[in-house]
């Protein structure tokens, strides 16, 4: 049972989709089911704008993301609080983009006044770019995507935002708070396996490519627009992760946008009330907790993910760098329903039991898990 977050579990009837035998990328048929994915695709990001499909992970998205809309030199203000908003960093730099950062320790959210005042300061107009990791996954902190997006906007650089574990779990409306690059991995909220990257580009985007001279050619934006447009792809493509694609698009628009975002803050806050019920601290601040996944800080986190996988067959993470043997991550999106919180966290009282925790009363997880489900 997987409660990480990604890969993520996948429903039936998309492991179904999967197993098809494949069919010719050229073909007509395949044409039908691209128009489908794509159209689709921009339901769930809330876009007119292009939405291309890369066989790459979340990693492989946001470097395409960045490279197609940059030449060597130019500046761009990186935000983060996490392991993967650095990773930005250090992709922007491994491609001679001048870095400057805005940063929050592990654990606290960005603070967009910080990145308003970076803007600010910058008179000259030198930043082209804003990268951002909406939902850092590596702490469980999600950040104000809203509110930095607008002073990026007044400022005019372009808004890149990383969204691989947000898309699909929380609220991003992309027109409507103008972003112009988004991506986001198909193992995450997609509810498929591994291997698909997406990548969300606006118009302004598209005219920064014009004049990009970073070098690019598989993952060129421009080629995969190209095909989009005829829907097919410039090379080829993973043909079963698009059938197994277009089956969770199918079950999320039965479930509706909404619907969907009110089932992950639902996840997060019983998650959130059962770790507290069971005296185990939250990592992320209340009010910044992600909708995807929960950490929870212990020094016995990997005890508690041994006994999980051992006695439960439950898989949680750990912690990365620094953090490694301090916190656990609790995943809850995609395809996780109430049932699977009630019983990862009934795991977890069992776990605390056996390793001999006495400052809560078992069941109290459960309970206040139980609690917010119901509401």
């Amino acid at each position: 049972m997987l409660m990480i977050p990604g890969p993520t579990p996948v429903p039936e009837n998309v492991l179904l989709a999967l197993a098809k035998h494949p069919i010719g990328h050229r073909s007509g048929e395949f044409s039908q089911i691209m128009a489908d994915v794509t159209a689709n695709l921009k339901w769930l990001h809330q876009t007119t704008n292009d939405v291309l499909m890369l066989t790459v992970s979340g990693t492989g998205a946001m470097e395409a993301g960045i490279i197609n809309f940059f030449s060597p030199g130019d500046r761009v203000l990186v935000v983060h609080n996490g392991k993967f908003g650095e990773r930005w960093a250090e992709v922007a730099t491994a491609f001679a983009l001048d870095v400057v950062e805005v940063t929050a320790p592990w654990g606290q959210p960005i603070d967009p006044t910080a990145v308003k005042s970076a803007l600010n300061a910058d008179t000259t107009k030198a930043i082209k770019g804003v990268i951002v990791t909406h939902s850092e996954t590596s702490t469980g902190v999600i950040n104000d995507l809203e509110t930095i997006s607008k002073d990026v906007k007044a400022h005019g650089a372009l808004m890149i935002v990383d969204a691989v574990t947000s898309l699909g779990a929380v609220n991003v409306p992309i027109d409507a708070w103008g972003l112009d690059v988004v991506c986001s991995g198909s193992q995450k909220g997609f509810m498929i396996p591994p291997g698909l990257g997406f990548v969300t580009v606006s118009p302004k985007a598209w005219d920064a490519y014009q004049v990009a001279k970073l070098p690019r050619y598989y993952m060129d934006l421009g080629k995969y627009s190209k095909g989009a447009a005829k829907n097919t792809t410039p090379f080829t493509p993973p043909v079963n992760l698009i059938f197994a694609l277009q089956a969770a698009l199918i079950m999320m628009k039965a479930e509706g946008l909404e619907n969907i975002f009110v089932r992950h803050q639902r996840h997060m806050h019983a998650s959130r009330a059962a770790i507290t019920a069971m005296g185990l601290a939250l990592y992320a601040p209340e009010g910044h907790g992600s909708p995807a996944i929960t950490a929870v800080s212990s020094v016995e986190a990997e005890q508690i993910r041994s006994v999980m996988k051992k006695k439960f067959d439950i898989v949680l993470a750990g912690g990365q760098d620094d953090l490694k043997g301090k916190i656990f991550r609790i995943g809850h999106l995609g395809f996780v329903c109430d049932r699977d919180i009630l019983t990862a966290v009934a795991a977890l009282e069992a776990t605390l039991v056996e390793l001999g925790h006495t400052g809560f009363t078992p069941g109290a997880g459960v309970a206040a898990a139980a609690q917010v489900l119901i509401k």
